[in-house]
């Protein structure tokens, strides 16, 4: 990385506009940056780190918003930085402006400008500079990839300062820790560290979860089993909890496995007994069966000989039912040619009431002949038919276009009528755009005012608000000067009184025969003695006490007027002398102004799509004119075509109509006079068609009649039933010989009539005893039950506590693995006999590397003498692994960096800060570093250690890099010729380069 230019306007010191050529500098290697206190040297290096990065090293980026900006200059002027330099073979330019606040454009008063960042780079090719990006974001991402540090490391690595490095070499392991971490970045090391703890935490709250679920099964145990399992007091965690819960757990099972088999003893035995009873049950409750039984077929006997009689009758009246069913297909076909002749006959007779009179007395084949002679002449009418509906097209036509005509004309005398008017309609339009558009303007401008006048009229009445509160805090602040005057001269009077009678209070811790504590006498002739109203140190701190409360009450009384005071001066800067009700009237008058020109102003958008829309309705209108011209002009020609067809089918069809309106009407009298005559045809065929059939059906059923042996058809008629009588009668026949059946059959059972014999049954005797045993059954398979519940119990949670076990066993292997690396990182293992973190050990192969490299050019800067080590020794009962220690080549001891002296402790921090900065410019891929500066610190060197220091630096110029010393010592302005000096003056730092040039000539001084 090398520099080129630096442009500098209203930043920090520098009121103007300033620029420093590093190039020019830079030419003879090493230059020289100085200046009286508070010039602006550092601001220099801060406006470098600024346009990089977008802030300030160290403490100075806190507040930089307001602190970049230099006080001397002008309130138009914006603060900026142009920083234009070499990384990566790209040439690029970083521009960077803070916040500011400008004076507003428009009224009086400031606003802010936001911050803006601009990185460009120079196209050789095209000879050009090309912007890159606007973003703040981008561009800071940008500048550290490509240097490959970050800003806390660029300040450490480019503008070493070396008071730092002092601090670092007198610092303890944990200082110097910090500052290693910041530019080496070993978080993740340090993340490492958390991880093990974090994974150590959380093993370790497994491996209890799992104990904690071990014990729950154990307690679960001992319910399941009683009084038979004792649990260990053991809690989650300690040694030896597994094998005694499943010690315990196995006893457990044994004594349940015991009490089962006794109580599958007792349910064998209690099977037993259940089952005679059973048995005895059964044989009782069928003897009592078989008795009720036989009683019950005596009844049913007796029952049915009572209804032999009606059995009789109802077998007699189904056999007739079966000799008519023989007779049922004639009688239904009888009265089915009856029905259909009734109503063939009835339609014939309608048909025949429709038609003329000279036709009531023909035939069917008559009726069929007339309705022929009237299909023929309703086909010689189709060609009229077609005519006369052309005729009514026709019309149709001619009144269509009778009514397009009366449209045209209207339309014509609409639009004539509002194009007369359109001249006007235009110009009004226009002119209330044009009153809308002015509104506008003047909203735009009074919109300006509004905001100026509502923060004076604000500031006006904090103002007149202030004016009374200051005047309350004066006379509270009087009140408090009073009261603290008064507690201070009490405080002196009892400070005065207490001093008077010290001798009192001295003499009262007098012993005899004990040396007195102001002149060592053991003899104590006259002590002094209290007067009355001695005042002792308690009544003095009480007054003191006082005293500072009225003090410190005063103080914040103070503080209050003085904030009130200030606030007071900003409102009457901000609002001046106007009465606040005079600038509410102003206000109130700049927004009613403002809010009557924006509602004059709204009308703008309306008047515009009025325009536009009666511009659009004009162009209409006047192509519907032109449109409705050319039709009136075609429908001359289309009139006189269809009059000429009208004329001609008018004489076609006079013949065809006959004596009807028209040929559809006659047309449509012989249709319906068509159809008439072929219904009734049809209709009268029918009706004597149906009574052939009739006639046929009677001697059919007059025949069957006779064959099933009845007098008369009606007989066999009466004689059928329906399907529901002759079911039901058909039902009462099979249950009477079903019961019948059922009731022999019963009386007839051996076993029952042997059981009738017996004596009676004692059902409820035999129920009792069984019920007794079965619930001596019931109360031994429940314990069984519960003897084999536990058992399977103990066992489940036997198998689960062992399977916790197993699964536990590889997690209590990993708590112990983890445990001991998170020991181990974090420093606190036994192993870890130096107690050294993770993070710190990282670090103190980096100090390793960093002592490496300040060793070579320290022991040039002493003349061989000093060299660095790192130590990682341990500091009392601290942590080791950053200790720093300089050995002494004179001496031939290592002693800490802290015993050196201010001389030596700077060319020791210079050497330290150039080895750190290799180290972590290696690190940070290698990126070349041809711009050094090396602030403070030269003044404590005498001349021979000065010229091997600047030797030392002098070195660093080889391969063309450049180092600037930031220093206000006399002596170094005349050893080192390339100088940049900063003037302070009342109106601002300047900066002149004076000294080396290219050329090998120096110069006095130049702006």
């Amino acid at each position: 990385m090398r520099l080129h230019r630096l442009g500098l306007t209203a930043f920090g010191p520098f009121g103007g506009a300033q620029s420093v050529d590093f190039d020019e500098l830079s030419a003879a290697g090493l230059f020289l940056l100085h200046g009286p206190t508070g010039a602006g040297k550092t601001s220099v290096l801060d406006a470098v780190c600024y346009a990089l990065y977008g802030s300030v090293p160290g403490a100075r980026q806190s507040g930089q918003g307001a602190t970049l900006r230099s006080d001397h200059a002008a309130p138009g002027t914006r603060t900026e930085v142009v920083l234009e330099l070499t990384v990566a073979g790209r040439r690029l330019e970083v521009a960077r402006q803070p916040p500011w606040e400008r004076p507003k454009k428009r009224g009086s008063g400031t606003t802010v400008e936001k911050a803006q960042s601009l990185l460009r780079e120079y196209d050789p090719v095209a000879g050009a500079w090309k912007d890159l990006s606007r973003s703040h974001q981008e561009i800071g991402e940008e500048i550290t990839q490509l240097l490959g540090m970050s800003r806390e490391q660029f300040c450490q690595v480019v503008l070493l300062p070396q008071g730092d490095f002092a601090r670092f070499l007198r610092a303890d392991a944990e200082a110097r820790g910090r500052l290693l971490g910041r530019l080496f970045d070993t978080r993740r090391f340090a993340e490492v560290e958390k991880r093990l703890a974090e994974r150590r935490r959380t093993t370790e709250a497994r491996v209890r979860e799992g104990d904690s679920a071990l014990l729950a099964d154990a307690h679960r145990m001992q319910q399941v089993a009683g009084d038979a399992m004792e649990l260990p007091e053991l809690a989650p965690g300690e040694p030896g909890l597994a094998e005694a819960v499943l010690g315990a757990a196995a006893v457990a099972r044994s004594t349940a496995r015991e009490l089962l088999t006794t109580a599958h003893c007792g349910r064998l035995a209690a099977e037993s007994a259940q089952a005679a009873a059973e048995r005895a049950l059964a044989d009782v409750r069928e003897r009592d069966r078989l008795q009720r039984r036989f009683a019950e077929a005596r009844e049913r006997a007796e029952a049915l000989q009572e209804r032999a009689g009606a059995h009789q009758e109802a077998q007699a009246r189904m056999e007739r039912a079966r000799k008519a069913e023989a007779v049922a297909p004639a009688l239904e076909l009888r009265e089915a040619a009856e029905a259909e002749h009734e109503g063939a006959a009835a339609r014939a007779a309608r048909a025949r009431a429709l038609l003329p009179e000279r036709f009531a007395d023909s035939g069917a084949a008559g009726l069929a002949a007339a309705a022929r002679r009237a299909t023929e002449e309703l086909g010689g009418l189709e060609s009229a038919r077609r005519g006369e509906r052309r005729l009514a097209d026709l019309a149709a036509e001619r009144a269509d276009l009778d009514r397009r005509e009366r449209d045209d004309e209207d339309v014509l005398t609409e639009a004539e009528a509002w194009l007369t008017g359109w001249d006007a309609v235009r110009a009004d339009l226009r002119a209330r755009i044009e009153r809308a558009q002015e509104a506008a303007t003047r909203a735009e401008q009074l919109d300006g005012r509004r905001e100026p006048a509502r923060l004076r009229l604000e500031a006006a009445r904090r103002r007149d608000g202030l004016t009374d509160d200051l005047e309350a805090a004066r006379r509270t602040a009087l009140a408090s000067r009073e009261r603290t005057q008064s507690a201070r001269e009490h405080w002196l009077d009892v400070k005065e009184q207490r001093l008077n009678g010290i001798a009192a209070e001295l003499a009262a811790t007098l012993a005899e025969g004990e040396p007195c504590t102001v002149c060592g006498a053991t003899e104590h002739p006259a002590p002094a003695r209290r007067s009355a109203g001695h005042v002792d140190r308690e009544a003095e701190e009480q007054a003191l006490a006082a005293y500072q409360h009225a003090e410190e009450r005063q103080a914040g009384d103070e503080r209050a007027l003085g904030l009130l005071r200030e606030a007071l001066a900003a409102a009457t800067a901000e609002a001046g002398d106007a009465p606040a009700d005079r600038l509410a009237a102003e206000a109130l008058e700049a927004e009613q102004t403002y809010a009557q020109a924006r509602r004059e102003a709204s009308a703008l958008h309306p008047a515009r799509e009025e325009l536009r829309q009666a511009e659009q309705e004009h162009e209409r209108r006047t192509q519907a004119q032109r449109e409705a011209a050319v039709r009136a002009a075609s429908r001359v020609g289309h009139r006189e075509r269809l009059e000429r067809e009208r004329r001609t089918l008018e004489e076609d069809l006079a013949q065809a109509r006959g004596t009807a309106d028209s040929v559809s009407a006659r047309a449509a009298q012989l249709e319906r006079q068509t159809a008439l005559l072929t219904d009734a045809a049809e209709t009268a065929r029918a009706a004597e068609e149906s009574a052939e059939r009739l006639k046929a059906a009677d001697g059919r059923l007059d025949e069957a009649a006779f064959r099933a042996g009845f007098d008369t058809p009606q007989a066999a008629a009466d004689a059928l039933l329906d399907d529901t009588a002759h079911r039901e009668l058909q039902r009462r026949l099979d249950a009477w010989q079903s019961e019948e059946a059922a009731v022999r059959a019963a009386l007839a059972e051996p076993d029952t009539v042997a059981a009738a014999r017996q004596p009676p049954a004692d059902l409820a005797a035999a129920e009792r005893a069984a019920a007794e045993a079965a619930e001596r059954l019931r109360a031994a398979a429940s314990a069984q039950d519960a003897a084999s519940r536990r058992c399977t119990e103990l066992d489940q949670l036997s198998a689960r506590a062992s399977g916790g076990v197993r699964r536990l066993a590889p997690l209590r292997e990993e708590y112990d693995r983890v445990a001991r690396l998170a020991g181990l990182t974090a420093g606190t293992s036994a192993d870890n006999e130096r107690k050294m973190r993770l993070e710190a050990y990282v670090l103190a192969a980096r100090l390793e590397q960093v002592a490496a490299a300040a060793t070579a050019r320290l022991q040039r800067m002493s003349s061989g003498r000093y060299t660095l080590v790192h130590s990682d020794d341990r500091a009392g009962r601290g942590r080791s692994g950053l200790g720093l220690h300089v050995v002494d080549a004179w001496t031939g001891r290592e002693r800490d960096t802290a015993t050196l002296s201010g001389g030596e402790t700077f060319f020791a921090s210079l050497a330290l800060a150039l080895g750190l900065a290799d180290v972590v410019t290696d690190e940070a891929g290698g990126v070349r570093l041809d711009t050094l500066f090396i602030d403070e610190g030269f003044g404590s060197l005498d001349d021979q250690t000065l010229d091997e220091v600047l030797d030392v630096l002098d070195s660093l110029r080889e391969r063309d890099r450049s180092v600037g010393i930031v220093s206000h010592v006399g002596d170094l302005r005349r050893r080192i010729h390339a100088q940049l000096e900063v003037v302070k003056g009342r109106s601002g730092s300047t900066v002149r380069l004076r000294g080396y040039r290219p050329s090998g000539r120096r110069e006095s001084g130049e702006e």
